[in-house]
């Protein structure tokens, strides 16, 4: 029986990048989800391109609110941006989780990362992990008419509102460094490191795994 249940493990990891955390000394179940690469959306990316796929995550994070068994959520983030409405359904039901939740950034949490890894009631980033915030961008054919620009602002209007109201930056600021044209080479944006997220009030705290886990642990002896 252990057998079987260590070989679902091993599946899960391989299958979803999902694990249960259990073999903590305080007996918390903490579920453990990560998010890398490339957010894929309605559209498969590249099959050279890793990738996380939304359709797997928004059916786990159901599982994380409705389980008994699951205490908390620990979120891997390291990813290169991806399909904003993809990004924003996933921060949006992490969000809206009433179990605790901590983010952890490891290495890059590029453009919808941004979201993704303030929707947790705390966040925390590695000292070499960058948060790169920079506006929207478009794949594809773009008709260059009127209606083209203001979808394009609402999304961004979206996006920002989301990052000030889950984070301690306000929106004002945000568009101050998403639209920065000395910081990125060829581009726009801003690239903040570790300690300089943490200034800017994106990110709650810069700190690793144990970090992390000690922090969830606590969230969850205080619920």
């Amino acid at each position: 029986m252990e057998k079987e249940t260590t070989e679902e493990k091993r599946n899960e990891m391989k299958e979803t990048g999902s694990m249960k955390l259990d073999s903590n000394n305080r007996k918390h179940n903490v579920r453990l989800l990560t998010i890398i690469g490339e957010v894929e959306g309605h559209e498969a990316v590249s099959g050279n391109t890793k990738a996380t796929k939304y359709e797997h995550l928004l059916p786990m994070l159901a599982e994380v609110e409705d389980s008994e068994e699951i205490d908390g959520l620990l979120i891997l983030l390291n990813t290169m941006g991806g399909d904003v409405e993809a990004g924003l359904s996933i921060a949006e039901m992490i969000a809206s989780i009433s179990k605790p939740t901590v983010s952890l950034v490891l290495g890059g949490s590029h453009s919808i990362g941004g979201p993704l890894a303030v929707a947790a009631d705390y966040s925390f980033i590695v000292p070499s992990g960058t948060m790169i915030i920079h506006p929207v961008r478009s794949n594809g054919m773009f008709i260059g008419v009127q209606q083209s620009l203001q979808n394009m602002i609402r999304t961004q209007k979206r996006i920002t509102g989301f990052l000030a109201a889950h984070s301690h930056m306000n929106e004002e600021r945000i568009e101050e460094l998403m639209l920065n044209p000395t910081e990125l080479v060829k581009d726009v944006g801003t690239l903040l490191e570790g300690e300089d997220a943490v200034r800017e009030g994106l990110i709650d705290e810069v700190g690793g795994m144990s970090h992390a886990l000690r922090k969830l642990h606590q969230m969850i002896d205080e619920k």
